[in-house]
Formats: structure tokens, C-alpha cells, sequence
């Protein structure tokens, strides 16, 4: 009962922020000449938009238990105008993902040979593969390189937002370290809807709330983000300042598991500070050879 509990704790609280940040001018509502007192929707504006009745949508705002059916959660995010990774977010909280589904990937992660085979073969462009909850589970040579070397860290420490949150180094490479630390909570805040019974996903929201003030300020702003593509900044110690893109590709056979790749613009300053990264670091070392040293037996999938 106590995690049914919290998950219509946070269905609530998500309702609420993503009603407040809707503005009323633009969501096509009659003046009514009431002063609003609040930003945002009111409940009943909200219940009228996705044709539900007021009373209905205040007992789901307020915790309640019910299941709306997959036309009212669509409707209701239509009227919150919440983008794709904000309605994936409230089928979630709601129910509408099937937990045994999400019970069965909580297995241990491993990446197979072929992974880090694949990230060798893309030695001259940065690539990670992250697991659930921004776990690290393997980085590239260039990746390293770039942004740290995460197989130096302790394993329980091995996570893009603890060491986005509680690194200084980290802090100090992303000139625009704001939005990317943002970003990396709102991505953790998905992750939660997803399997909001995880004990590892929730100590590791405990211990950032704990030691990043900046954490816990936009962790309670309850807004989620599923990254697929976008740019990062950087202030490299060796090279300099560059721009990254990057692009991420879902691995349908390794659940929870996705690949970043980031790429730097052809000719740019930043494909030659790149460049320069990856001649300074040159290593006889892959990233599989590391694989075979860290599992001298067969890789065993889960």
C-alpha cells in the first residue's frame, strides 16, 4: 500500500506544477472575469478542456485512486499540453505501463562483448551507454577523454547525475552546466514514473537532495525530460571550448540500456579541438580489452 500511496502522491503533485504552467491565454478559455490569484489552470478549466467532470479531475489531483481510461489520461494531457515525454510520464504515474513489464528489466545490466565491441569501432566520436537511473555502464576512450574516466569511480558511484550533481569537475567542464544539470534531473524524474518502486532510483534521489541544493530546487519543480538529441558545451582542461551534439539510439534487445554519441561539426573549432583530444590521448588500450579484464568468464545477459 505504501508505494500505491506515494505513486498517487506524485501523480498529484505532477498534475498540479503542470497546471500551474500552463498559461490561460493560449489554452482558448473564455474570459470569465475572475482575478486569477495563482498562475496557471484552475481545476474545473482543466476538467472542462479534457471533458471530464470537475469533480473527477479534483479527486485525481488529490491523490485519489482511480485508473482514468487511455482517452482521459490523453485528453487531460492535452489540456496540460504536456509534450511527449510529459504524457509518457503521466500514463506512468497513472498505471498505464505495465508494471510486471518494468518488474522484469530490474535485473542486474550488463553490456555484451558486441557493445563494447561497437564503442571501440566509434573511437574517434565520444560514446557512452547509459542504464536505468543514468547508470554508466560503459564509456569509450574518447568518451573518457571528454568528460571523465568513469571506470575510476566506485561502482555505486558510476552515475551520469551523481557526478553531473556532486562532481566540481563536472561543474567546471559544461559552461552551460545549468541546463545540463537540469536536463539530468528531469530525465531521473522520468525514470521514477517509469518504476517508481526501484530502491536503487530512490536512494540515489535521496542522497542528491541531501548534498545539491540545486537537486532538490528542480526536483521539486516535477518536470520530465527524455533526452534523444540536443548540444552541450564544454570548457575542456586540455583543449578548450567546444560544442558536442549529440544523438541517442534506444537498444531494443538490452532493455533500459541506451547509446549516446557525441559529434562535432566538420571543419569547426571543435572538430579540431576534438581532434586534438583524441591525438593527446592516444591509448593501445580498447574499451573491449577492458571488458575481457574485467570478465575473464562468458558475459551472462540478465
Amino acid at each position: 500500500m505504501g508505494s500505491v500511496a506515494a505513486a498517487n502522491r506524485e501523480l498529484a503533485d505532477f498534475l498540479r506544477r503542470a497546471r500551474a504552467q500552463v498559461d490561460p491565454s493560449r489554452a482558448g478559455l473564455p474570459p470569465d472575469g475572475r482575478v486569477r490569484r495563482v498562475p496557471g489552470l484552475r481545476r474545473e478549466e482543466v476538467a472542462r478542456l479534457a471533458g471530464v467532470s470537475t469533480d473527477y479531475y479534483a479527486r485525481l489531483e488529490q491523490g485519489r485512486r482511480i485508473v482514468p481510461s487511455a482517452g482521459v489520461v490523453e485528453a487531460i494531457g492535452r489540456a496540460l499540453e504536456l509534450d511527449a515525454a510529459g504524457r509518457a510520464h503521466l500514463e506512468d504515474l497513472i498505471g498505464l505501463t505495465a508494471a510486471p513489464a518494468r518488474r522484469r528489466a530490474r535485473g542486474v545490466q550488463r553490456v555484451r562483448p558486441g557493445l563494447y565491441q561497437l564503442l571501440d569501432s566509434l573511437d574517434g566520436e565520444p560514446a557512452l551507454i547509459l542504464g536505468r537511473r543514468t547508470d554508466i555502464l560503459a564509456a569509450n576512450r574518447m568518451a573518457k577523454a571528454l568528460f571523465t574516466d568513469f571506470d575510476q569511480m566506485p561502482a555505486t558511484r558510476r552515475n551520469y547525475a551523481h557526478w553531473m550533481f556532486l562532481d566540481e569537475d563536472a561543474r567546471s567542464l559544461f559552461v552551460d552546466w545549468p541546463d545540463q544539470a537540469r536536463a539530468a534531473v528531469e530525465s531521473l524524474r522520468f525514470e521514477v514514473g517509469r518504476d517508481p518502486d526501484d530502491r536503487a532510483t530512490a536512494e540515489l534521489v535521496t542522497e542528491l537532495r541531501e548534498h545539491s541544493r540545486e537537486f532538490g530546487q528542480w526536483w521539486e519543480q516535477h518536470r520530465v525530460h527524455q533526452r534523444t538529441y540536443g548540444s552541450k558545451r564544454l570548457r575542456h582542461p586540455l583543449v578548450g571550448d567546444l560544442t558536442v551534439e549529440y544523438e541517442t539510439l534506444a537498444l531494443p534487445g538490452d532493455p533500459g540500456t541506451t547509446l549516446f554519441i557525441y559529434t562535432t561539426e566538420a571543419g569547426s573549432p571543435s572538430r579540431r579541438a576534438m581532434n586534438l583530444l583524441a591525438s593527446w590521448t592516444a591509448s593501445t588500450s580498447d574499451t573491449y580489452t577492458q571488458y575481457q579484464s574485467h570478465h575473464p568468464g562468458p558475459a551472462t545477459e540478465q
